[in-house]
């Protein structure tokens, strides 16, 4: 039997394998403070045990408490696959269809220690972002997408497999749902109660619906914003000599260091765990590194007079280096940076998203097990300070945003000055990414849109390149909107770019931001290179759930959106429960994911092209409304879209897939509104139309 055979075989039970425990070298979740009662834990233990046949229990009960007592969970280390965890080409896999062999492929991708942030603890990034809450359920699943057949699908509850239930050829193979907790229960508390009793659990987005490509997808993403933010904020295409300062080198953040270089500025990048700092160092994602604050500002300063592109990775808080950076200005009147933001998992912040700037790594993780009202009090107080440095610097000619990681909502449940006069709930003294930057490329229909290659062979990976720069290219010379062609040409970029940086962790995969008719046009392309062989497997599509239909956020990507529905979640249930009936090969629907717990509900989807007809025909169908669902979600009985509010000086909000059409279909500035207006057509009538001061445009 091969290693991938006996991993589908079902749970090994006769013998059990040995209990090794926490491996060493290999990164580790904190432990969790979840406060259970004694009734509580016995219920989290049989919760457990519900997976193992009696004769097995005895053995199984004390080892089981004992995780629960150390770690705050239940993880099953015992059961922790003997064998390589990397995506193995997809007809490597025992299964019975192909949607099966590559869904199993994407989960052992998101498990890759090249890839996950603490492996043995199933968190893919973002510090909490579970693949599965136990081991055990891993070896379920894997058994039930052996067994599955074109007539089946599974049904996944926050990690827990229900099993296989009859279905249709048309309907997904697989579908999830993550942490479905009813709301006036959905807070931090309760949940790490009920993550540890094991009936829920968190999936961030692309963690626990399987879709994870390691930080390449948060790369592109920073590479657009940082573009971007030079555009608005400074005034400038090029950044060269340009200081761009955040933190955070673990998850997904550890792109910010790869995207800086992308850009052609000067990253600046503190990280506290020393682990996370020198895997980024070692996968050349970050050039240089120091521990020291006089090398950082030196070697700052040499950087920005030669405008060379460096990522520097300082081995430090983040905040001690702005209030350096402070200290200079004040001391000097030198302002030594341009752009700031912050990537540490700040929705999760008082068990280890975030790291008091008061103690050392090693204190910190001890005191946030042992005193976690001391640890959170300190946190607070970090945060404030973090806010007051930047705050300092911002009053020269220095502009921050969140990065949609809920620091700036944190900041402010910790007292910071973060506050906006005449703001709304969702509104803070700096903008969300979202809000000032990608809310535009939104509004376009444009977001985060990625493939796999399941062959595993980086020569797909190629073609799959050109045929989507080709794609786009065609799409440039048959003519679109200014707005449109400048991201088709950033995208083109980056994809350029990105062959020439090592950017594949784990999976062969490639991200883009494309809007609805780039998409299907790509998806099509590669299915038909399939159909011919040029791609020798089926290829996987799926995207972030941080995408211009899949994510209800009001802290990040509905932060501003005008109509007063930021609270409301239906469009990504909507897009959840229609990408499902359109043909998704698998769909997932969350709560928390980006910016914590009860602050979002996101949906995603993979859908796996192989080359036939039908698959051809899911595609068209299925990514046509993942994207539209969007734009185009109703604000009221007239069709009116829900749109984020412009950010020029008359507050109007703006949408510029509502902007009248030019006579080439590109929007225009200066033409009136069409006869063509009002209900059903997503456009307002004359009557209700304004005109924002700043651009012209009607609204």
């Amino acid at each position: 039997m091969s290693r991938l055979q006996a991993l589908c075989s079902g749970l090994p039970l006769r013998p059990l394998p040995e209990n090794r425990g926490r491996r060493a070298g290999v990164p580790h979740a904190p432990v969790r403070t979840p406060g259970l009662s004694p009734a509580e834990e016995q219920l989290a233990l049989r919760n457990a045990l519900r997976y193992f046949p009696p004769d097995t229990q005895e053995l199984l009960a004390p080892e089981f408490a004992r995780e629960l007592r150390l770690y705050g969970h239940i993880y099953m280390y015992r059961f922790c696959p003997d064998i390589e965890m990397k995506a193995y080409p997809v007809e490597q896999y025992p299964c019975r269809t192909r949607a099966a062999a590559a869904i199993m492929h994407m989960i052992m991708n998101n498990l890759d220690p090249a890839v996950a942030q603490f492996p043995q603890e199933l968190v893919t990034y973002g510090g909490n972002g579970q693949v599965f809450s136990n081991w055990a359920q891993f070896w379920l699943t894997m058994s039930y997408l052996s067994q599955m057949t074109e007539e089946q699908t599974l049904v996944m509850y926050s990690g827990h497999p229900l099993g296989l239930f009859p279905s249709s050829p048309g309907a997904p193979r697989l579908v999830i749902t993550n942490g479905m907790v009813i709301p006036n229960y959905s807070s931090r508390m309760e949940y790490e109660k009920l993550f540890a009793m094991g009936v829920t659990m968190y999936g961030q987005m692309t963690a626990g619906s399987y879709c994870y490509i390691g930080p390449q997808g948060i790369v592109h993403g920073t590479v657009l914003t940082v573009l971007n933010a030079g555009r608005r904020y400074l005034g400038v295409q090029d950044l060269a000599g340009k200081v761009f300062v955040t933190s955070g080198l673990g998850g997904m953040s550890g792109a910010q260091a790869k995207a800086a270089v992308i850009v052609g500025c000067i990253g600046v990048i503190a990280e506290v765990d020393g682990a996370a700092l020198m895997k980024r160092h070692k996968q050349g994602w970050l050039m240089e590194v120091t521990d020291s604050l006089d090398r950082c500002i030196e070697r700052l300063r040499e950087a920005r007079k030669r405008k060379e592109a460096l990522s520097l990775g300082y081995h430090g808080n983040v905040v001690d280096l702005w209030e350096r950076l402070v200290r200079e200005l004040d001391t000097t009147g030198e302002l030594l940076v341009d752009l700031g933001s912050d990537q540490t998992s700040c929705h999760n912040p008082f068990n280890g998203g975030y790291y008091p700037v008061q103690l050392g790594f090693a204190e910190a993780q001890s005191l946030m097990a042992s005193d976690p009202a001391a640890f959170k009090a300190l946190v607070q107080e970090s945060l404030r300070r973090h806010v007051s440095a930047i705050n300092r610097l911002a009053q020269e000619n220095f502009f921050f945003w969140d990065y949609g990681n809920a620091f700036l909502l944190e900041a402010q449940r910790a007292g910071a000055d973060v506050g906006k006069t005449g703001a709304n709930r969702t509104e803070f003294r700096y903008p969300s990414y979202v809000q000032h930057i990608m809310g535009d490329i939104f509004s376009q229909g444009f977001g985060p849109f990625r493939w796999v290659c399941t062959s595993g062979d980086p020569q797909d990976l190629v073609v799959t390149d050109q045929l989507a720069m080709s794609v786009l290219e065609e799409a440039i010379a048959g003519g679109v909107n200014p707005a449109v062609e400048q991201q088709y040409v950033d995208n083109i970029r980056w994809i350029r770019e990105a062959s020439q940086h090592r950017l594949v962790v784990g999976s062969q995969a490639r991200i883009l931001y494309s809007d609805q008719k780039g998409r299907v046009a790509i998806a099509v392309a590669f299915n038909q290179a399939i159909a011919r062989g040029k791609i020798k497997a089926p290829v996987v599509l799926s995207r972030d759930h941080h995408d211009v239909s899949g994510t209800d956020s009001p802290f990040r990507e509905t932060s501003n959106i005008c109509d007063g529905s930021a609270f409301c979640a239906d469009m990504a249930v909507q897009n959840f429960v229609g990408g499902a009936f359109r043909g998704a090969t698998w769909v997932a629907l969350h709560n928390g994911g980006g910016v914590g717990w009860g602050e979002v509900i996101n949906g995603g989807f993979g859908l796996v092209l192989d080359g036939t007809q039908e698959a051809e025909q899911k595609a068209k169908m299925m990514l046509s409304w993942d994207v539209s669902n969007g734009p185009v979600s109703a604000g009221g009985p007239g069709g009116v879209a829900r749109v984020p509010a412009c950010a020029c000086a008359c507050g109007a909000g703006l949408h510029p897939s509502l902007w009248p059409r030019g006579p080439e279909g590109g929007s225009s500035t200066n033409a009136r509104w069409p006869a063509a207006a009002g209900p059903g057509t997503g456009r307002p009538t004359r009557s209700s139309a304004r005109r924002c001061r700043r651009t012209g445009a009607w609204w």
